[in-house]
């Protein structure tokens, strides 16, 4: 039966949907605020191993992995080693996995080959001369399960890229040079890149 005013007759008691409706988003505002909070807390690690022990999509029976060095096909001295064995440490960071120094006797392989580092500038000072540098590397990466032997995950032009300050005058757009005088540099970079590596591998599904 409809009144005067065109609504029906029983709709007028609206207030305990409105009220249940309330209570529902107050709920629902309270549960974001905790996922917000958790978030949080989980993105104060800092060294990059807040998330281990969190699943993989790796099969079960992987347990040890072999990571060899990676291949170099650079003019810059030395990167292979140190990225391979920032990976090798990310992995064991982890702690799920034993990590070989081999591709032999273990259940998965991971390789990898450094194609190319470049530099580029990025910033500018008033007498046009580079402040900042772009450092991009490049490598295929490589995953492969050997019991089945598929590969499991690949990316065959991995980039990763950070910005550098340098001093007036310091500037080069050579990467050579430019880690000969920032020796620090290249550790940073091979630690942000093997941290990426092995987030893509196990966080990425």
């Amino acid at each position: 039966m409809m009144s005067t005013t065109g609504q029906c007759d029983h709709a007028r008691p609206e207030s305990r949907p409105s009220a249940w409706l309330n209570a529902t988003l107050r709920l629902a505002k309270n549960r974001t605020y905790f996922l917000i909070a958790a978030a949080a807390l989980l993105g104060q690690g800092g060294c990059g191993y807040s998330l281990a022990g969190r699943g993989s999509f790796l099969p079960a029976y992987i347990h040890r992995i072999g990571i060899p060095q990676f291949t170099n096909q650079t003019a810059v001295f030395d990167v292979e080693r140190r990225v391979t064995e920032r990976v090798r440490s990310e992995f064991i960071g982890r702690g799920k996995y034993t990590i070989e120094t081999e591709a032999t006797g273990v259940d998965a392989v991971l390789t990898g080959a450094i194609s190319s580092i470049t530099i580029a500038p990025a910033a500018f000072n008033e007498q046009q001369q580079a402040t900042r540098y772009v450092l991009t590397l490049t490598a295929a990466v490589e995953f492969k399960d050997l019991k089945t032997n598929k590969v499991l995950w690949a990316n065959p032009g991995m980039q990763y890229r950070e910005e550098f300050d340098v001093s007036s005058g310091a500037g080069t757009l050579d990467p050579t040079a430019f880690f000969g005088q920032d020796v620090n540099a290249l550790d940073r970079m091979a630690s942000e890149f093997a941290r990426a590596v092995v987030s893509a591998i196990l966080e990425a599904f």
